[in-house]
């Protein structure tokens, strides 16, 4: 007969003493979320944003994310066929690489799939990002800032002025072409310009069902 995975104990030698507890009750709350739920989900991020994510998370209620803590989910569920917590759960742990996390859903499979597939949001890119596009700021009056702006403008690298209180641009200027690494001053102009260039998109990886079979979704 099969030796039973449920009750195995789970070891945080390795782990620092400061907030030692904390990751023992948060191995102790992804076991219970893999008994209480019928499917577990491995996804990735692209372009992290804390306040995407939050928003996610409220669509998605009735379910269960765990992000940004891989160590301690992979000893939750077990790195290993001898230390995973359910049958077949080591293949999930070995999925967690990167910026990935856990979702615990009881819902159809159909429906999570759809879902994730059709989401993304734009938003602003950052430093260290590539620019999708060439973006170009024609030379006149940039009256979307105040007055006061117009130091900060220049900084950035903008030939400005100021004309009856205006700011004004005096030569045509280029932010970025497509295919740049964009600079911390290119980032910053394009937030200012209201160009967005970045995607918030979550990827699932695969799946893992309570009766023990694992699926590869890449």
């Amino acid at each position: 007969m099969p030796k039973s995975k449920r009750n195995r104990a789970v070891s945080l030698t390795k782990t620092k003493k400061k907030g030692l507890e904390l990751k023992t009750g948060l191995v102790k709350e992804i076991q219970e979320c893999v008994d209480n739920y019928a499917y577990i989900y491995v996804f990735s991020v692209e372009n992290m944003r804390n306040s995407k994510l939050k928003e996610v998370r409220n669509e998605w209620k009735h379910s269960r994310f765990f992000f940004g803590k891989n160590k301690v989910m992979i000893i939750a569920i077990g790195r290993d066929r001898e230390a995973e917590y359910k049958e077949n759960l080591h293949k999930i742990a070995n999925k967690l690489k990167g910026q990935c996390g856990l979702m615990f859903t009881n819902q159809a499979k159909e429906d999570v799939i759809k879902w994730f597939k059709d989401y993304s949001e734009l938003d602003y890119a950052r430093s260290g990002n590539e620019a999708t596009s060439d973006v170009t700021v024609d030379a006149g009056p940039l009256d979307q800032f105040q007055h006061s702006m117009e130091p900060q403008l220049r900084q950035l690298g903008l030939d400005t002025t100021l004309k009856k209180g205006i700011i004004t641009l005096q030569t045509d200027f280029q932010i970025c072409k497509e295919g740049d690494t964009l600079t911390p001053e290119q980032a910053r102009l394009l937030k200012l310009f209201g160009n967005p260039m970045a995607e918030f998109h979550i990827s699932l990886l695969c799946m893992w069902s309570n009766d023990g079979t694992f699926e590869d979704l890449t």
